[in-house]
């Protein structure tokens, strides 16, 4: 089956990969034509942008020649921050720091933000080792303390770091406490969609600078599938890992794709914002 992206995801991977350079403001116009490169029409990007303002991710803000624009937030930027030491970082390969422990209580009243909180730290990649008792690797601390002060949701929680002393193996509770098939998947998924990719790249090693719109395309699309990834698996020593384990080849992918694209991508954004200079 075909991988799906939506303008909105789209739109943020596009910020997140191009959008903080100069003023970081987009027009309207601008990401119409940008998000028109990857089959994006453009009442589905005024929608997206719309919906991304409303969440509080894009606000209005002058481009750097003074059209109406669009940027992100404080909050969409420290997203961003957060997210770039994940999806940029090389997978561990040795044993872990320890966890972090997210240990919470909400009142039947507040149930809604029950739901709320145990979505947000799935999301984050944290496992569950009992109810009201989810852990993730040590290094997620402070990216877990910035998402839970951000949605306001601190007041309910209670962080600790520390080691598993028992009484399963760690190797054998990790694969209790994360659903490691599921996540393995997802990698084979990526690589299925993007090695070849890959491949047909290194066979044309002079092709970026003449194509930069195809560079920029298969940039955005990996990005935009890769960055999902280190969250969904949030890199876990590899001796707790299963010895196949695809991780560390869907990240050396995403990584060759990275370096082969990234700035072929930048030289086509570029050309498509000629009042930018």
């Amino acid at each position: 089956m075909a991988e799906q992206h939506t303008p909105r995801s789209l739109i943020v991977t596009l910020y997140g990969a191009y959008g903080r350079e100069t003023s970081g403001s987009l027009a309207v116009a601008e990401l119409i034509r940008l998000l028109a490169a990857v089959g994006v029409d453009a009442p589905s990007v005024r929608s997206s942008v719309s919906r991304l303002k409303r969440r509080g991710l894009l606000e209005a803000r002058p481009t750097a020649a003074g059209a109406a624009g669009y940027a992100l937030s404080a909050d969409a930027r420290q997203l961003l921050d957060d997210g770039d030491r994940r999806i940029y970082a090389r997978p561990p390969t040795g044993a872990g720091d320890g966890w972090v422990l997210a240990v919470f209580s909400v009142p039947e009243s507040e149930r809604s933000k029950r739901h709320v909180l145990r979505s947000r730290l799935a999301g984050l990649g944290f496992g569950t080792a009992a109810p009201g008792v989810w852990l993730a690797p040590a290094r997620l601390y402070d990216e877990t303390r910035h998402t839970l002060e951000r949605l306001q949701l601190a007041p309910y929680v209670e962080l600790f770091r520390g080691e598993h002393l028992g009484f399963a193996p760690t190797a054998e509770a990790v694969a209790r406490w994360w659903d490691l098939p599921a996540i393995a998947k997802q990698h084979e998924d990526f690589l299925g969609r993007h090695e070849p990719v890959l491949r047909t790249w290194r066979s044309r090693p002079d092709a970026t600078a003449a194509d930069a719109e195809a560079a920029y395309r298969d940039y955005l699309f990996a990005l935009d599938s890769w960055r999902r990834l280190p969250y969904a698996d949030p890199g876990l020593p590899a001796e707790l890992l299963p010895r196949d384990w695809p991780g560390a080849r869907s990240a050396e992918v995403f990584g060759a794709l990275h370096r082969l694209l990234r700035e072929a991508g930048a030289a086509f954004v570029r050309g498509a914002l000629p009042a930018r200079g």
